[in-house]
């Protein structure tokens, strides 16, 4: 029966969704398991590098003077070698004066096109100033959120791997506000995974690192090789660390450089930050899916088939959310009345359909409940127990809540990247600051 024909085309093409789905969780398995490696570190150099920390501002008067005084007052490093450069992007409000009277090089950028209202034009803006500077010039560049605190060592340790020949690298990504309430607790942990598990994995198996994110570090030269920021979308932090990656360049993790940045406090923040997130890599990932399989093959780079497998993640998100509820649903009803004489068969018998339908329930519930417990508990005790202080947290016992709600979170999270990526927002839009 035609039926039955439809059903097993069905059921073929969710196995080899199945597969493909399983396969960057394999990988994300490795990663915590391979998470006791331990870390990467760079020789302490006694020689130090001229940094310009560039932060990209729009309204953002409420947390930009504590964000500059923070990085000038505490960094164990020689204050002459390092400067903070604000770019004040369309404000109308005391940002720039603000930012100034902090200590930091303000760079007014006004740009009345609503399509450029997104970080990458200022962040444009400020790079091009940096990198033509002739007097007293930069060595490196290393870009801040308008809320991001560092760790005091930061700057030292970006040094000691850029003399140690790294031009490219993100340093770990911990938060300001892991504590503030569950949402924060449980971004925390999600965030700081790729930092622990994979950035750590993938520098000490010589992959490279994915530099996006606040506290990417690029030195001048590779941003003068590249004709400045190179880059036009919406993720435009994903597309430089992927061109980069394309053309040879190794991007590192500096695990000791850490990054403290504000985790979204609630629903409608996660929402549309990954609204963002999702449109941006989904349009990325069609635009150079062909490239970077074309370049693996052409130059055997690991790199790329890794960072592929991770970023296909968000178009897997897709099918999780909407063919596997679908298809799951369609399947029940079908072996259901299939296994109790509601439909004339004639490929297989009603008992086949009868078992088919339990053995469903007690093979991928049981698949479902062990990812629920290594992705949802497991990896999130680890990082409690082994990064508390990292996520910004004073003890263990303050993150232990979010490890028993992470598994939820990650349904939210799989939820919000989803809508991303099928919305396809068209402008960066603002972002709330937990002050």
């Amino acid at each position: 029966m035609w039926y039955e024909i439809l059903y097993r085309v069905l059921s073929i093409i969710n196995y080899i969704i199945l597969i493909l789905i399983a396969l960057p969780l394999l990988l994300q398995i490795l990663y915590v398991a391979l998470s006791f490696l331990k870390m990467k570190t760079w020789k302490k150099s006694d020689k130090q590098c001229r940094i310009a920390y560039l932060i990209p501002a729009h309204n953002e008067d409420a947390v930009i003077y504590d964000t500059v005084k923070s990085i000038i007052e505490k960094q164990q490093y020689p204050r002459e070698k390092f400067d903070v450069y604000v770019v004040a992007d369309n404000c109308t409000d005391k940002t720039a004066e603000l930012a100034e009277k902090a200590g930091a090089i303000v760079l007014i950028h006004n740009d009345p096109d609503p399509a450029h209202h997104m970080a990458l034009y200022p962040l444009k803006y400020g790079i091009d100033h940096i990198i033509n500077l002739e007097e007293n010039p930069y060595d490196l560049v290393i870009h801040l959120d308008a809320d991001n605190h560092i760790n005091d060592v930061f700057s030292q340790k970006m040094n000691d791997a850029f003399q140690a020949g790294v031009e490219f690298a993100r340093p770990y990504e911990g938060a300001l506000n892991s504590t503030q309430n569950f949402y924060t607790k449980a971004c925390s942990l999600f965030y700081a995974f790729d930092s622990r598990f994979g950035s750590r994995v993938r520098e000490r198996l010589h992959l490279s690192a994915h530099v996006d994110g606040a506290g990417a570090t690029m030195s001048v030269n590779l941003l003068k090789r590249t004709g400045g920021y190179d880059v036009t979308s919406m993720t435009d932090d994903a597309e430089f660390s992927l061109k980069r990656m394309l053309e040879g360049v190794k991007g590192h993790f500096v695990e000791e450089a850490i990054v403290y940045q504000d985790s979204p406090s609630s629903f409608k923040d996660t929402m549309n930050r990954n609204r963002r997130i999702g449109g941006g890599v989904m349009d990325l990932m069609k635009s150079r899916f062909g490239e970077i399989v074309r370049t693996f093959f052409k130059t055997g780079n690991m790199s790329l088939m890794e960072m592929l497998s991770m970023y296909m993640l968000n178009f897997l998100n897709v099918l999780i959310a909407i063919w596997i509820p679908s298809f799951y649903l369609y399947h029940f009803l079908y072996t259901w009345y299939a296994g109790h004489g509601a439909l004339v068969l004639t490929l297989y018998t009603a008992e086949y359909y009868q078992a088919l339908f339990w053995n469903t329930i007690i093979i991928g519930g049981s698949i479902l409940i062990a990812l629920f417990i290594f992705f949802g508990y497991i990896q999130a005790a680890i990082l409690v127990v082994s990064d508390y202080k990292k996520l910004g947290a004073q003890k263990r016992s303050q993150l232990v809540s979010a490890v028993f709600m992470f598994p939820a979170f990650l349904i939210i999270y799989m939820i919000t990247l989803c809508a991303g990526a099928i919305s396809k927002p068209k402008k960066w839009g603002s972002a709330k600051r937990n002050v």
